[in-house]
């Protein structure tokens, strides 16, 4: 069975991404959760990464993204944080609100909140953590 809690460091550079998504993916896997619940997970992670990379760190060789994992067979909490300056997540503008519909920002934060259990940011905005818990009808 995949650890119940591990720690990844990756460059700054998209391609990175996929071996924190694999090994966390595997984790859930392994536990047992639904395809629905890892489908979603592997969503809000890639966009999660995807965003300390480029936003965050605006793709600087120099700086790093790190990522804690606690997985066990009820919840899995991810933590992704980037050595950037940090942002306020209230300042990203609604991507469904009438005026920002052709504007591509928001859409990630929004597929993010629509799959996670819940979501936090850290008080300078350089470290989301990403929780789903599993439902009781998943047993």
């Amino acid at each position: 069975m995949a650890p119940d809690h591990f720690r990844m460091t990756i460059p700054s550079e998209p391609s990175a991404g996929q071996q924190v998504q694999d090994c966390i993916i595997g984790a859930m896997e392994a536990r047992g959760f639904r395809a629905r619940d890892v489908f979603g997970v592997r969503l809000a992670l890639e966009e999660a990464v995807v965003n300390a990379i480029k936003h965050g760190n605006g793709l600087d060789p120099s700086k790093q993204v790190h990522v804690e994992c606690d997985v066990n067979e009820e919840r899995i909490i991810i933590s992704i944080r980037d050595e950037g300056p940090g942002f306020d997540p209230a300042d990203v503008p609604d991507p469904t609100e009438e005026e920002n519909l052709d504007k591509p920002s928001g859409r990630g934060l929004m597929l993010m909140r629509a799959f996670m259990t819940r979501i936090e940011y850290n008080d300078v905005g350089n470290c989301v953590t990403l929780e789903k818990t599993r439902d009781a009808d998943d047993e």
